[in-house]
């Protein structure tokens, strides 16, 4: 298992990681096979979605932030609430093709980790597994 550490600078954003995991998986050496991607994190997920205008992200933070506003009157009483709800829309877990030593995305795809919760320190697992 490879781990990925982030530092995040803003309470919600969304950072491109599709890099860091393509150097994963080089140093790996695998040509074939799965990629498994887990945010350990109750806060942040991830999420595969546009990379190419700048404009998708805001678009989506925006978004989900006037969908979950951070003071909408929540049980959970630590003001993090809307951090769990946002996090639980993306999800802890991604799973990519390999083909040719390249995670198998779209033309315009690149993985994300969505913080709701920053900034801090965040970590990334990948599981890479041989086919």
């Amino acid at each position: 298992m490879e781990k990925i550490n982030l530092k995040t600078n803003k309470r919600v954003e969304l950072i491109d990681i599709t890099a860091k995991i393509q150097s994963a998986l080089a140093k790996a050496k695998i040509n074939h096979g799965v990629c498994f991607i887990f945010c350990p994190h109750t806060t942040a997920g991830l999420t595969i979605n546009e990379n190419a205008d700048p404009s998708v992200k805001s678009d989506i933070i925006n978004t989900l932030n006037k969908l979950i506003p951070p003071d909408a009157g929540y049980a959970h009483s630590e003001g993090n609430a809307d951090s769990h709800v946002k996090s639980s829309l993306f999800g802890p877990a991604l799973t990519i093709f390999i083909e040719n030593g390249s995670l198998s995305l779209g033309t315009w795809q690149a993985v994300y980790f969505c913080e709701s919760d920053g900034p801090r320190p965040r970590e990334v697992w990948i599981k890479i597994i041989k086919e």
